[in-house]
């Protein structure tokens, strides 16, 4: 029985002592390896081997009770001193370190502030002695952080500066830095931007003027969209662009049965196809962001649904990938290694402070291996005596051609017949392809995809947000954003692009590597864009990349968008076995539920006058769902094969119907509007610029 002496009790104090957690030997493997379950990614996790099991249990025990989520600010913690109450003013001031030192307090990856990483507070002496006994664990300056970076706590309880990040979202350093780092941003995503012409303008036959023309007319459109958006929509640093998830269902309209049977260039036809059902999916897309539906939707969109989701739209095109790389294995398979090498290899070697392998990977291993094939061409290696390249398939009579006719095709760089037909200065109009041709199928397909794309955005938003912003935008900054996403799409459908605009997703990487987030910087080389836009030169250039470097280089971009994607379960319990059911699911009937439908109806005699990787787009014509309706048959048949619509569906019907906890979903956190108005930092982040706010006070679902 224990004793009644109050003067025998033991006194309160740490629990446990110092000296027997010093003593007490780890008894389970998490205890051995210093794991702790995370949620929403509260903690830096190479930190976690650090941190004394006391100071776990003391953080547990705070986060709960000191954590505002709607305000995304610590509460001040109260203590009872000799039976009173006292608030975290009159305790000791925390003492900060260094970034570098592992200091701090920690910002959690879904917008939140968390319990300390490193300090420890005077009157926590005594529980974190044995902790002490160890040196902290310096964090290499050549070490990457890119998912949760230590942040610092202001008198007030909010997020102060970014200390890991070069420059935030309002920095001005400079015209020199901006035009150095804005230059450094766009063409680290140079693959982004350029590779999707060349996939779509020879799959609607059009040649190389006209994949020049095009490709002139996407910098035109990126360059004026990324300052729209920048200046009036999410006012984040994110490049807008052709996105991939407009890349499927293009290709499925270009495979449409009724497009197969045209003859000739069939490129301004099926062109005029796609801006009709770009126009009236952007329609759907601007009401949508501005009604306020897509803060409504929000409730839905979770990490688990958006990981799958942009997942699936990477996974989508392997059927392309490859098969387009053996066709030159010795120029496919050096593109590929090369920016394996550079990317994983060399990821750590920096040139002047700045990791060169890491953030031009892209761009380095395409000039390599486009100047390779450019000198193979000069020498001679893919002429062959008695062929013509570009002479028609059924012109060509010797066997001898016949079987290098393909390897001329696709490794030959032919920079002087692309330059040549290309004009020195060319502005691109709208409506220069002609008037538009509207479908109500094939615009419905491309209303659906106009979803996706958005559920791509809110992962980008959210994501780049905790890295350059004071706090997440509110959901009317977000819904403000996603509408005006659909005003660059629709001017994107009244030039002519081929694609929707819309965030690419590999912007968060990029800021992530080069920790370079002012808005000036992004706009800066937008303006640059736009003027090499005009330049034919520049267009027709681009438009030598041989077919297969295109290949390689897509393999490689459809990879980070993958795992971009897979990258969003950070914010959610990761190890839960409800969210690894749901993602596993989403992911494999995203594959297996098209494949299906691509393979319906196909038999070895089956002549469907495609190459073998645009098959899976021809489903329109065999798939199995046959009704009277012709229209409503291709319009299942087509959503249905689509990997990204069947990850989409899956995951948000399981996430938001199966049971779990806003931590083990990892709900994305977004600022309050209330409380965000009387932030000044929130407001200058996120309000719109030259008083345009002041206009549209009345529309409070799309601002602050």
């Amino acid at each position: 029985m224990a004793s009644s002496d109050p003067n025998k009790r033991p006194r309160p104090g740490p629990w446990p002592p110092a000296a027997e957690s010093a003593a007490m030997p780890p008894t389970t493997w998490a205890k051995k390896t210093g794991f702790r379950p995370k949620f929403s990614g509260e903690t830096n996790a190479s930190d976690s081997a650090q941190i004394g099991i006391q100071q776990q249990s003391t953080r547990r025990r705070e986060s709960d009770t000191n954590l505002d989520l709607e305000a995304g600010r610590v509460r001040p913690r109260q203590e009872k001193v000799n039976g009173e109450t006292t608030g975290e003013k009159d305790k000791p001031p925390v003492r900060k370190r260094r970034d570098s030192d592992g200091g701090g307090v920690a910002k959690s990856t879904n917008g939140q502030a968390v319990g300390t990483t490193a300090t420890a507070e005077p009157a926590a002496a005594a529980t974190t002695a044995a902790a002490a006994q160890q040196p902290a664990r310096r964090v290499s300056r050549n070490e990457e952080v890119l998912d949760v970076l230590p942040q610092i706590v202001d008198d007030d309880g909010f997020m102060s500066r970014h200390s890991h990040m070069k420059y935030e979202l309002r920095d001005t350093p400079g015209l020199v830095p901006i035009g150095l780092y804005g230059f450094q941003h766009y063409l680290s995503i140079l693959g982004s931007l350029i590779l999707i012409p060349l996939v779509i303008v020879p799959a609607m036959g059009g040649n190389y003027e006209d994949t020049s023309n095009v490709i002139s007319t996407v910098l035109l459109m990126s360059g004026v969209t990324t300052l729209l958006h920048t200046s009036f929509g999410s006012r984040l640093p994110l490049i807008q662009g052709p996105s991939f998830v407009y890349l499927a269902p293009a290709l499925a309209i270009i495979n449409s049965p009724e497009f197969l049977a045209l003859k000739g260039n069939k490129f301004k036809h099926i062109m005029k196809e796609l801006q009709g059902a770009l126009i009236i999916s952007s329609a759907f897309q601007v009401i949508l962001g501005y009604s306020g539906l897509m803060s409504v939707l929000l409730r839905l969109i979770n990490p688990v649904v958006v990981a799958p989701t942009v997942a699936a739209v990477g996974l989508s095109f392997y059927s392309y990938g490859f098969p387009q790389i053996g066709t030159c294995l010795e120029i496919g398979a050096v593109q590929i290694l090369l920016v394996i090498f550079f990317s994983l290899y060399l990821r750590k070697i920096s040139v002047l402070g700045h990791r060169v392998f890491l953030i031009y990977a892209v761009p380095l291993g395409l000039a390599i291996t486009w100047a390779v094939a450019f000198l193979l061409t000069a020498v001679g290696v893919y002429s062959y005596k008695g062929c013509d390249v570009n002479a028609p398939v059924s012109h060509i009579i010797s066997d001898h051609c016949r079987e290098n006719i393909p390897k001329m095709k696709h490794c030959r760089v032919d920079a002087l017949h692309a330059l040549g037909s290309a004009p020195w200065f060319r502005f691109p109009y709208p409506l220069q392809w002609g008037m538009p041709v509207f479908h109500w199928k094939m615009a419905l397909v491309m209303c659906v995809v106009s979803i996706i794309s958005s559920v791509d955005s809110v992962g980008s938003y959210h994501a780049s947000s905790l890295l350059v912003a004071s706090r997440p935008p509110t959901p009317g900054v977000l819904s403000r954003g996603i509408g005006l996403e659909g005003l660059c799409s629709l001017l994107a459908g009244l030039w002519g692009t081929g694609t929707g605009s819309s965030t690419l997703t590999e912007n968060v990487h990029t800021i992530a590597v080069t920790k370079m987030g002012s808005r000036r910087a992004i706009e800066l080389g937008a303006c640059v864009l736009i003027v090499l836009s005009l330049i034919g030169k520049v267009g027709g250039f681009i438009a030598s990349i041989p077919d297969v470097i295109v290949a390689g280089l897509l393999c490689f971009m459809w990879t980070m968008l993958t795992a971009l994607g897979l990258s969003n379960l950070r914010y959610s319990e990761a190890g839960s076995s409800r969210n690894i059911i749901i993602v596993g699911l989403s992911l494999f009937l995203s594959l297996s539920i098209p494949a299906y439908f691509q393979q319906y109806g196909i038999t070895p005699k089956s002549n469907l006058h495609v190459p073998s990787y645009f098959q899976p787009y021809v489903v329109a014509s065999h798939g199995p769902i046959r009704t009277n309706f012709g229209g409503l048959n291709y319009i299942l048949n087509t959503l249905l094969s689509l990997h990204m619509v069947i990850a989409f569906l899956v995951a948000v019907i399981l996430d938001n119907t199966v049971p779990g906890s806003r931590q083990e979903r990892g709900v994305y956190v977004w600022s309050d509007p209330e409380t965000a108005k009387r932030e000044p930092a929130v407001a200058k982040d996120y309000g719109l610029p030259f008083r345009v706010g002041k206009l549209f006070r009345w529309v409070k679902w799309v601002g602050l």
